[in-house]
């Protein structure tokens, strides 16, 4: 699919488009969030770790849904194949960790999963909206139910397996905060110190300026090839603690810098501790 709409979009190019009869929004705040206000015609489908974009149980979490209830999701958001689709979300003010900024992305990576292929996230979520006094809404638009049946990307999703039968020959990129990839600090979601063989640090925070906007494209390109190497069409797996920032460095490399063979590692640092893999972990002499 050829895209017609930017991967990262921001509010006044959003502001342009809000009257296009094929753009849908998508706000995945909080439900008292959406009813106090919100962009006029986006509809409420909160995200969560158990939610509508998400599944959960005892031993991962933020796993992909069953396809068959994501399909029903799509449906009720009233897309198609052929739609165009925001997705708006929300942004901590530092210094609260900014997961809630990869939460959107993560949402259209799973529509992207799902065959919806034109999605862009809102640069600056809502509060960049609402902080420049652009419209907002309590009215909850009408949505016209679709029956919708797509062809899943499982190409893009690997597993713990196919990360370990890869070392050494895809590039694999660790979207985690530094301290977690060397070791110095705990990954909360192993209870381990350190990263997976032969993996390479490319913090996700690096991309994000304090009010939730991306810095530049350029900027963010380098920080890409820098790390990972110019060649667009090598075989690159990202990972994080479960899944969130690894999915966000798929939409910037694939989306935005054109990479062509990027997996994302879902299991991530909470599926390969769980299954008691090696780890690597950097110390220093004095």
């Amino acid at each position: 699919m050829i895209r017609t709409i930017d991967p990262i979009i921001t509010t006044e190019r959003l502001q342009g488009q809000l009257s296009a009869g094929d753009l849908k929004i998508i706000d995945i705040r909080f439900e008292e969030e959406y009813a106090a206000g919100h962009i006029p015609g986006a509809i409420s489908v909160p995200f969560g770790l158990v939610s509508a974009w998400a599944d959960s149980d005892d031993e991962l979490i933020l796993e992909l849904p069953a396809d068959e209830d994501l399909f029903k999701v799509v449906g009720s958001c009233g897309l198609t194949g052929e739609s165009k689709v925001v997705i708006v979300g929300r942004v901590e003010a530092p210094p609260a960790p900014p997961y809630p900024l990869a939460d959107a992305v993560r949402v259209a990576v799973t529509l992207i999963y799902a065959g919806i292929g034109n999605v862009a996230v809102l640069a600056g979520g809502h509060p960049k909206w609402e902080r420049e006094g652009r419209a907002t809404t309590t009215e909850i638009p009408q949505v016209e139910v679709t029956a919708y049946r797509g062809s899943v990307d499982r190409e893009s999703w690997v597993s713990t397996e196919y990360v370990k039968d890869h070392i050494g020959e895809a590039v694999i990129i660790d979207g985690r905060d530094p301290d977690q990839y060397f070791g110095t600090s705990i990954d909360p979601f192993t209870d381990m110190c350190g990263h997976i063989p032969t993996a390479r640090s490319l913090p996700l925070v690096w991309v994000w300026e304090k009010d939730g906007t991306y810095r530049p494209n350029e900027l963010i390109e380098g920080m890409a090839t820098g790390v990972i190497g110019e060649d667009r069409s090598q075989e690159i797996i990202a990972y994080c603690g479960v899944g969130g920032y690894a999915s966000t460095w798929w939409f910037l490399l694939t989306q935005l810098l054109g990479y062509t063979n990027v997996k994302i590692y879902d299991g991530s640092m909470e599926a390969w501790a769980e299954g008691g893999n090696p780890l690597v972990r950097y110390s220093w002499t004095q």
